[in-house]
């Protein structure tokens, strides 16, 4: 293992930050973790240690470069979005990393809208979701609006990953993947950045736009080493799917959110999906990825625990499921009951609504609330679905539970349903982005792991 080539990945999620150390055929060969206590902006409200994370990094990049049985080659970056650091005309960070969940005002967000067409039309062009700080573009809105002596001594605001990248480089850059995540600043209908940006004086904040799949030259401690500018991590997982399958596929990536991907939908985004959680991404090569959002993962763990209480056994105890499908077609003849759904319908399921002791045993009150979220999810994933779509592909939790992938299977008999999985996504992905400049090799094929669910046949032919 002397000297064997190797590329650098930075993984930061809200909580922990990682670093990964793959060789070329992506084997993980080191993995560190450290978690990240918050602290809190001028206001009161919880955001990232910026200093702290900084010096992280550049300690990291140390480390990494001083382990002599390894030569490092490459470093890229791939991090959580919505998140800006501002850096003075010296290149320091001169405000602090808002926290995307930062409460944002209602009036200052519907003043924006109303300016550029009202909140359907900005929205639409945007393919952003009316989402406060969540679309990050408004954080510099509302500098220049409420903060403007601040807003004055930022020269340039930098998303997450490229501000990570510029402490390795010492270059100052914007990544199409950051940018087009409800950011609220590209027009993905004119596929430039949109014109309140011109308007307000925000654009000359905006670093260069630079290719996701290139790579800058940089130095550690004076040696040389190439370095990708920085993705969106949700960006960044579709990359070893869009790698290893060439037939138009949907992937449902399961977490507190499940989120419908479909890179092969290329429909612009109506008002009606608008309301209903749709929303385009932008994947690394600059083409929309139509998505949609559902909080089923969250609703999952809420009433897990419910269920938890009422019979008397252990949280994790539905782990211990299978599915059974005369449970389901018991279920399946029940009277359909209407629920109290979400703000924008789907986020929601009846579930909550349903009184436990109509069920006989925890198996069957599991199988009903799956049922319930797969109402909600079908419709969700509908909302992206194209024609063309020959799979869907379900990572994370979702993808590890038989009873929801069997219920998925039956969903959409004619389409091929697998559990996928692939062992910290984003960080391959982002690997794989600049995998040409670093890499001889060519792209592994057997990256992911699957497993077919299938609908019985008599379903498929009903």
């Amino acid at each position: 293992m002397t000297n064997l080539p190797i590329i650098a990945i930075f993984d930061i999620g809200k909580t922990n930050k990682k670093f990964f150390l793959f060789d070329e055929e992506y084997n993980m060969l080191l993995e560190r973790s450290t978690p990240f206590a918050e602290i809190k902006d001028e206001d009161g409200d919880a955001c990232e240690d910026i200093n702290a994370l900084t010096h992280w990094v550049q300690q990291s990049l140390r480390d990494i470069r001083s382990m002599r049985e390894f030569n490092l080659k490459a470093v890229n970056f791939s991090t959580y979005g919505a998140s800006f650091v501002h850096l003075n005309t010296e290149g320091q960070p001169v405000a602090p990393l808002y926290n995307y969940l930062k409460p944002y005002p209602p009036g200052l967000q519907e003043e924006l809208h109303q300016q550029y067409g009202g909140e359907i039309t900005f929205s639409i062009h945007t393919a952003s979701p009316a989402l406060g700080n969540l679309n990050s573009g408004l954080q510099l809105y509302w500098l220049k609006k409420e903060r403007p002596s601040l807003f004055e001594k930022i020269r340039h605001s930098l998303h997450l990953p490229q501000y990570m990248s510029y402490l390795l480089t010492g270059k100052k850059y914007s990544d199409i993947t950051s940018i087009g995540c409800h950011t609220a600043l590209w027009n993905f209908s004119q596929n430039h950045y949109h014109e309140w940006l011109f308007r307000e004086g925000i654009i000359d904040k905006l670093a260069p736009i630079y290719p996701s799949d290139q790579l800058i030259n940089a130095a550690i401690d004076g040696q040389p080493v190439l370095s990708g500018v920085g993705l969106h991590d949700s960006s960044a997982a579709l990359i070893p799917y869009l790698a290893n399958f060439n037939e138009p596929f949907v992937l449902i990536s399961t977490g507190t959110w499940c989120i419908s991907l479909n890179p092969f939908n290329q429909s612009r985004l109506l008002a009606e999906e608008l309301k209903q959680d749709c929303l385009c991404y932008m994947e690394y090569r600059a083409k929309p990825v139509k998505a949609s959002r559902l909080f089923a993962g969250y609703e999952h763990e809420q009433q897990v625990k419910r269920l938890s209480d009422h019979f008397g056994l252990r949280a994790e105890y539905y782990k211990t499921v299978h599915f059974d499908a005369a449970i389901a077609g018991k279920l399946k003849e029940r009277p359909a009951i209407k629920g109290i759904t979400g703000a924008n319908g789907l986020q929601q399921s009846v579930f909550g609504q349903r009184p436990l002791a109509d069920f006989a045993t925890y198996e069957e009150a599991y199988h009903q609330l799956l049922m319930d979220i797969m109402q909600q999810q079908i419709a969700s994933t509908n909302l992206v679905m194209s024609r063309e779509v020959k799979k869907i592909f379900v990572d994370g939790g979702f993808g590890r539970n038989p009873v929801y992938m069997h219920l998925l299977a039956r969903a959409y008999p004619q389409l091929e349903v697998y559990a996928a999985s692939i062992a910290q996504a984003s960080a391959v992905g982002a690997a794989m982005a600049v995998h040409a400049y670093w890499n001889k090799k060519p792209l592994p094929e057997e990256l992911i792991d699957l497993k077919k669910f299938t609908a019985p046949i008599e379903e498929v032919n009903s």
